[in-house]
């Protein structure tokens, strides 16, 4: 997807396969230096829509661990993006010369929010298809809306995505309680 663009498209089971391939090769990279990776985002919630762009999130207890590995993530055509501590570490993996990305790979503190939020939002989405829809729903509305303004996109989100947060830690609570 170029950059700066927005489309969505239905759920394609391919984006699970790359996913499920993205994180072995993380995992035969990182080793021990990566506590736990997971597919995230939209394309990893199976009834809705989503940019064609895999989320991973790698959860670490040291941002230096992972940085000290980034010349050999880059040799596997992982590149690092940007620095947003304390909340995540960015890398990025597609066509540079097309500006076009493939992979948002963000690196987190195991067991942060940013963690818990990213694993709780798809878990919850996955588990409740009216919550779902109502983040589709949004989402669809904004591509339509800002279809060459992705940050627009982004933010027009936000609203909704907090409200479903809310919900999905509600939801995980009552889980975890069972």
């Amino acid at each position: 997807m170029k950059r700066g663009t927005v489309y969505l498209e239905t759920h394609q089971s391919e984006w699970e396969r790359t996913a499920e391939e993205t994180i072995r090769t993380l995992k035969s990279i990182l080793g021990s230096v990566a506590s736990d990776i997971q597919h995230i985002g939209s394309t990893s919630i199976r009834t809705i829509s989503a940019k064609p762009i895999i989320d991973i999130a790698v959860a670490v207890n040291d941002y230096e661990l992972i940085l000290s590995k980034r010349d050999v993530l880059e040799n596997a055509d992982i590149v690092f993006r940007f620095d947003e501590r304390p909340e995540q570490l960015l890398f990025v993996m597609g066509d540079f010369e097309k500006d076009t990305r493939s992979h948002h790979i963000h690196v987190v503190i195991y067991g942060s929010d940013e963690w818990n939020n990213y694993i709780n939002f798809r878990d919850y989405l996955n588990s409740n298809i009216k919550a779902a829809r109502e983040y589709e729903a949004v989402k669809l509305r904004l591509a339509e809306q800002y279809p060459d303004d992705r940050i627009a996109y982004t933010d027009g989100k936000q609203e909704v995505i907090d409200k479903l947060l809310a919900e999905a830690r509600v939801w995980k609570s009552k889980q975890s309680s069972k």
